[in-house]
C-alpha cells in the first residue's frame, strides 16, 4: 500500500490529534487572558525581599551622655524661642507664627522628650501640654468637623499657607490630624492626669469623618469647592494608621501595604515604594521621616523595622559608593521653593529631590539633621555616628538645629523648624529610655 493510501486512512486520527493540540493551546491562552502586566516587585511575594533581610537591632543605650544633653539643650532652645506666650502653641518655623496639626504634634513630642531628658521639670511639662490642649479646644474647626490645615499661633485664626486669615479654611489633612492624635496618645501614657482633657478634645473632633472603608480621608478646597480624597502613601499611611488604631478607629486598609506596594532596588537594597501616584500625577516619594517617627514614638513593628532597615542601608550604601554623606527626608529649605522631599526613591527614580508639585530639584538635596539624629538613635552604627559628627558644627546654641547641609555646595540649609528640633529631642530621649510610648522608668 502506498504512503498516500496510508495517509488517507489515518487522516481521521491526525485530525483528532491536531484538534486536541489546538484545544489545549486555546485553554492555556484563555487562562491568561486579561491578566495585568506584573508591576516590579508586586504580587503575593511582595514582602519576600524584606523577610529575607536581617533587620538591624535597636540601639537603646539606657543613658544620656554629656554630649547628648548638650545637643538636646540646643534643640529645646528652638521651643524656648518659638512658643507663643498667649496661646502656648509653637511656630512651625523660626519666628513664623503659623502651625499645623503635624507641627503641634511635634511640639508635644518635644515637651515629652525634654521632660525625659531632664531639661524641664514634670510640672513645666504638664503646664505646657495643658496650655496646648486649652488652645486646641478653642480652635474654630473646618466646617465644625476637624482642625483646619493651618492656624495662626498667636490669634488661633484659620489661615492659608501664607498665614493670612481665610473664612472657609483649607480643609483638613488626615495625616496631620492622625499625627497629633498619636502624640495625644503619648500624652495620656506619660501624663495620665491630663487624660480627661485629651478625651474631651478628641470627643469634640469628628474623627470618624476622616475614616472611610478602612482608609484615611482628607479634604481640599479649590475655589470654595470641597473635595474628599484618600490620604497617605506607604510609610506615612501606616504611621498614621497606628495613631488612629490606638484610639479604636478601624483603618485596616491604611495599615495594610500589600495592595499598594512594589519593590525597587536602590544601591542593592529593596525599597518599599507605593504603586499609587503622588497628586495623581507623580510616582510616590520614599523618605526617612515616617520610619523615624514610628520607631522613636511608637516603637517599630516587625514590618516597619524591616522597611526602615532597608531604607537606612540604601543611604549608607550610597555613601560607601560615592563618598557623599546621605541622610535624606523631607525638609524645609532656606530658599525658594522652601520645601522639598529628598527621596531614596521618588518621581520614578532613585535619589530624586522633588517639590510637592512634582518638579525635580536635585541641587537642593539636604543631608538632614533630623535623619542623622534619628537613624543614630535607632540603629547606632559607625555610619550614623559620622552623620551626627557632620551636622554638629552647624548647630546654633541661640536658635536651635538647622535643617541640615546642602549636598551640592556643603553650605548649611539654615531653615530652623519645629519638626527637626523635635526629632532631635525624640532621638536623644530614645537613646536613654526607648520609644515615647513606653512610660519612662
Amino acid at each position: 500500500m502506498s504512503f498516500r493510501d496510508n495517509l488517507s486512512r489515518a487522516r481521521g486520527h491526525i485530525v483528532m490529534i491536531l484538534a486536541l493540540i489546538l484545544g489545549l493551546l486555546l485553554v492555556m491562552w484563555l487562562e491568561t487572558l486579561g491578566e495585568p502586566e506584573p508591576i516590579a516587585g508586586n504580587g503575593p511575594d511582595v514582602m519576600q525581599p524584606f523577610l529575607d533581610l536581617e533587620p538591624l537591632p535597636l540601639a537603646i543605650r539606657g543613658e544620656s551622655s554629656e554630649r547628648d544633653l548638650e545637643h538636646a539643650e540646643i534643640a529645646w532652645t528652638y521651643f524656648r524661642n518659638n512658643v507663643n506666650d498667649k496661646t502656648g502653641l509653637a511656630n512651625s518655623v523660626h519666628n513664623y507664627p503659623s502651625t499645623t496639626m503635624w507641627e503641634t504634634g511635634s511640639y508635644l513630642v518635644a515637651i515629652l522628650s525634654a521632660e525625659r531628658l531632664g531639661l524641664i521639670e514634670d510640672a513645666e511639662a504638664q503646664d505646657r501640654i495643658a496650655r496646648v490642649l486649652n488652645s486646641l479646644s478653642k480652635l474654630r474647626l473646618f466646617q465644625d468637623l476637624l482642625p483646619n490645615k493651618a492656624y495662626h499661633t498667636g490669634t488661633l485664626q484659620l489661615v492659608n499657607y501664607a498665614n493670612q486669615p481665610v473664612e472657609l479654611g483649607l480643609g483638613w489633612s488626615a495625616l496631620d490630624i492622625a499625627r497629633i492624635v498619636g502624640t495625644l496618645g503619648l500624652v495620656e501614657r506619660n501624663h495620665p492626669d491630663l487624660a480627661p482633657e485629651v478625651e474631651a478634645l478628641l470627643g469634640r473632633w469628628r474623627l470618624d469623618r476622616m475614616v472611610k472603608d478602612g482608609e484615611l480621608i482628607g479634604t481640599n478646597v479649590t475655589n470654595d469647592d470641597i473635595r474628599e480624597n484618600q490620604e497617605g502613601r506607604v510609610g506615612y499611611e501606616q504611621y498614621a494608621a497606628k495613631a488612629m488604631m490606638s484610639f479604636g478607629f478601624d483603618v485596616y486598609r491604611a495599615y495594610d501595604v500589600a495592595g499598594d506596594l512594589m519593590v525597587k532596588q536602590v544601591e542593592g537594597h529593596p525599597i518599599p515604594v507605593d504603586t499609587r501616584l503622588h497628586r495623581a500625577s507623580t510616582p510616590a516619594f520614599v523618605v526617612s521621616e515616617p520610619y523615624l517617627f514610628d520607631g522613636l514614638e511608637f516603637g517599630f513593628d516587625d514590618r516597619s523595622r524591616r522597611f526602615a532597615t532597608a531604607i537606612y542601608r540604601a543611604q549608607e550604601a550610597r555613601h560607601a559608593d560615592t563618598g557623599k554623606l546621605t541622610a535624606v527626608t523631607e525638609s524645609h529649605l532656606s530658599e525658594a521653593p522652601y520645601f522639598a522631599y529628598s527621596t531614596i526613591w521618588g518621581g520614578g527614580a532613585p535619589w530624586a529631590v522633588m517639590t510637592f508639585q512634582g518638579e525635580r530639584i536635585d541641587s537642593r538635596r539636604t543631608m538632614a539633621t533630623k535623619a542623622a539624629f534619628g537613624w543614630d538613635a535607632l540603629f547606632g552604627t559607625e555610619y550614623t555616628a559620622q552623620l551626627v559628627d557632620a551636622v554638629e558644627g552647624f548647630a546654633d546654641p541661640e536658635k536651635g538645629w538647622p535643617e541640615g547641609i546642602y549636598e551640592e555646595t556643603g553650605e548649611v540649609n539654615g531653615s530652623t523648624t519645629a519638626n527637626t528640633n523635635a526629632v532631635v529631642l525624640a532621638a536623644l530621649a530614645f537613646k536613654a529610655t526607648g520609644p515615647l510610648t513606653r512610660v519612662a522608668p
